[in-house]
This record gives structure tokens, C-alpha cells and sequence, in this order.
């Protein structure tokens, strides 16, 4: 076996508007944006350009060569691929540590850095610990060889696909390619392969997200009542799940060009021709699974507004409750106080007795109403609302 390449990348939604301000930042180490200069040139040094260039090939990308023989093409679509070439001597864990570090510790900080002003990459997302493809190119290979590759890092086979210009072999976060023909075509499949997986994945994660967020709220819904002193607390986390629907249902609703416009790209590429076979139902599904998931969204966006409605009536009324009783409690005193006024006929002086009977007047005020708080805190309300099927999740 002799093993010739080796990939990883990701993918995150991008534009031509921030290729160029990706290659502005790895040329200069600039940006036009109010971010700390000192930071930046810090940033860009960590990367060790060798060169960076800015070409057109299908998709506006940047490829940059690093002094460390790391390879990195960045397309405007967002779509981040690293390469290592293998040389005598080389170790291929060795080469997936060095490859995965770069892109951790050094693109990705620069990357969130240049990129961390504006709408905010929501927590539930940001905190996702990535797993990305390896994908290792070799030729001259047996299947006992790839088993064997396989085996040496914990990877079960998948599934295998074979062709004419190359052999898949594909575990969980491994893929195995043997190439039988062009390097560059393998690349450009690499690439789609990656773009695919990415895709997927994210769909993978907003759909687990709308199960999180949903159950989170039919737990407080099935006990059928809240405390008062609880509803406060709930309909606050209920904004921030708000506030996080808003941030992913944009970002869905952009996915669909990209898929479109991978699609139509290796549609039109020759040398992607003997691919298809693998590659273009593939986009066929994800669109389709990407439909579906806009609707799973928009739904669990309506039962998030209906249950920050509900809870808000809620604390209305606990509200209103503890204001009516407030009231008595504070008219009852300024009664007693004209009651005392109309039925003397001299002017009130300060007495000892009268001190004590102000002050015995207060503390009665003040522990009614911390009563009443205590009594609407603790007292259930009762939740209502329109019953889900969890089958169509």
C-alpha cells in the first residue's frame, strides 16, 4: 500500500463577502472591521502562510500553502479543506494530528475572530465539538490492507463503493480512497464528500436541537401546573429558546442555495462525471431532508411562541393577583388612618404610644405583603395547552 494524501475540512455558511475578507485577513492580516490589529497580525503569524492566492475554478476560492506542508483551500460557499501530502517516513497519525491541530488551534481561532462581530453562532451550536472526515488516499492496495489500515485506528467498515477511477471504503469519521487514476479528481470528489457529510451533519444537529428544546417544554407542560415563583424563571429560558430558533431558522433557510448550487456545479464538472453515481442522489436527499426540516422548525417555532404566551399570561396573572391583595392590605391602613383624623377634635401630637402604634402599623403592612408574595409564590397555576403528536418528530 502506499498512501499518498491525507484530508480533513469542514463546512459552516459562508459568501463571497467574507472570502474576501478571509483573504484580506491571510495577505495582510488586516480586516476593515473594528478588531484589534495586534490580535489579527498575532493570528495570521500562527498560520505560517508560506503563500496564499485567490483564484476561480466552478466556486471563488483561496489556496494557501503553509510552512508546515499543509494545503488549504477556503471556497466562498464556506466549505474548508486541508491537505498533507505523505512522504517517505511520515506517519499517517502522526499527519492527522498535525492536519487536525492546525485546523483547531490556529484557522478556526482566526476564523471566529474575524468573523465575531454580528449575529452570534448560537451556544447550543457553538459548543459542539466537531468530528470531522478523515479521508486518506492510497494506491497500490489490497482490501486485506485497508482492513488491516482500518482496524489499526478502532474503524469498523461502513460500506465500499467501487469504480473505474477509484474504490471507497468508508468507516464511521475514516474514509479510505484508492485511487486508480488523476490525483485532482479524487481531490474534487474529496471535496464533495466533505461538503455532503457537513451538510448532513448540521441538519443531524438542528433536528436534535428542535427535540431538546421541545422536550424541555413539555416537561413543565405535563406536570400541569407551575408554582408562581417558578414562572418568572421558565418564561426567561423560554425567550432564550426563542432567540436560538430565530438564529437557526436563518441559517436553514440559506442552506438551500448552497446544496442548488453544489449540485449544479459538479453536474457541469467532466471530471466529476464518473462520480455522479455516488454523488447526485445524495443532493436529491438532502434537499428533500432539508424541506423537512423546515417545517420540523417552523413548527417547534410556533409551540415555543405559544408556550412564551402562555407563560407570560401566567406571570400577568400571578402579577395581578399580588397587586389586589397589596391593595386591600394598603387601603385597610390609610382607612384606619382617616378613621383616626375624622374622630379626634385636636391636633394630633407625637406621643410615645402613638410611635409605637405607627410602627406597630408597618411591621403588620410589611409582613402582609411578604405573606402575600409567599402565598402567590407558592401557589399553582394551571397549564393549558394544545397537546402535540410526538410521532411526527
Amino acid at each position: 500500500m502506499k498512501i499518498r494524501r491525507v484530508y480533513i475540512g469542514g463546512w459552516f455558511q459562508r459568501t463571497t463577502l467574507h472570502l474576501s475578507e478571509i483573504y484580506d485577513f491571510l495577505r495582510e492580516g488586516t480586516s476593515g472591521l473594528e478588531l484589534d490589529p495586534k490580535k489579527l497580525k498575532s493570528l495570521q503569524k500562527a498560520l505560517a502562510i508560506k503563500s496564499v492566492e485567490l483564484k476561480v475554478d466552478g466556486l471563488e476560492h483561496i489556496e494557501l500553502v503553509s510552512s508546515n506542508g499543509i494545503s488549504l483551500k477556503v471556497h466562498e460557499d464556506g466549505l474548508i479543506v486541508l491537505r498533507r501530502d505523505y512522504g517517505i517516513g511520515d506517519n499517517l497519525s502522526a499527519d492527522i494530528k498535525i492536519l487536525t491541530e492546525y485546523y483547531e488551534k490556529k484557522l478556526s481561532p482566526a476564523f471566529s475572530y474575524i468573523f465575531s462581530l454580528g449575529a452570534p453562532v448560537p451556544k447550543e451550536l457553538a459548543n459542539i465539538k466537531t468530528v470531522y472526515p478523515y479521508f486518506v488516499v492510497v494506491e497500490d492496495t489490497t482490501r486485506e490492507e485497508i482492513t488491516k489500515l482500518m482496524e489499526s485506528f478502532k474503524e469498523k467498515k461502513y460500506f465500499e463503493v467501487t469504480g473505474k477511477r477509484f474504490d471507497l471504503f468508508r468507516g464511521d469519521k475514516f474514509y479510505i480512497v484508492d485511487m486508480k487514476e488523476d490525483l485532482g479528481h479524487c481531490e474534487r470528489f474529496i471535496e464533495e464528500q466533505i461538503f455532503l457529510r457537513e451538510f448532513k451533519g448540521q441538519l443531524h444537529r438542528y433536528l436534535n436541537l428542535h427535540r431538546i428544546i421541545w422536550e424541555r417544554i413539555a416537561q413543565v407542560k405535563e406536570r400541569g401546573n407551575i408554582k408562581g415563583a417558578d414562572i418568572g424563571e421558565f418564561r426567561d429560558k423560554v425567550q432564550g429558546y426563542a432567540k436560538t430558533i430565530n438564529l437557526i431558522e436563518a441559517r436553514i433557510n440559506q442552506m438551500g442555495t448552497y446544496l442548488h448550487t453544489r449540485e449544479r456545479i459538479v453536474k457541469s464538472d467532466e471530471n466529476l462525471t464518473s462520480f455522479l453515481s455516488l454523488l447526485e442522489y445524495r443532493y436529491e436527499t438532502l434537499g428533500d431532508t432539508l424541506d423537512y426540516l423546515k417545517q420540523i422548525w417552523t413548527m417547534t417555532k410556533n409551540y415555543v411562541n405559544s408556550a412564551l404566551d402562555l407563560f407570560s399570561s401566567l406571570q400577568a396573572q400571578a402579577t395581578q393577583n399580588s397587586v389586589k391583595n397589596l391593595t386591600v392590605v394598603t387601603s385597610m391602613g390609610v382607612g384606619a388612618t382617616l378613621i383616626g383624623l375624622f374622630t379626634t377634635d385636636s391636633i394630633p401630637k407625637f406621643t410615645m404610644f402613638g410611635i409605637a402604634y405607627f410602627l406597630a402599623l408597618a411591621a403588620i403592612g410589611y409582613f402582609a405583603n411578604k405573606t402575600t408574595n409567599w402565598f402567590y409564590a407558592r401557589k399553582a397555576y394551571n397549564i393549558s395547552d394544545i397537546d402535540y403528536d410526538k410521532d411526527i418528530k
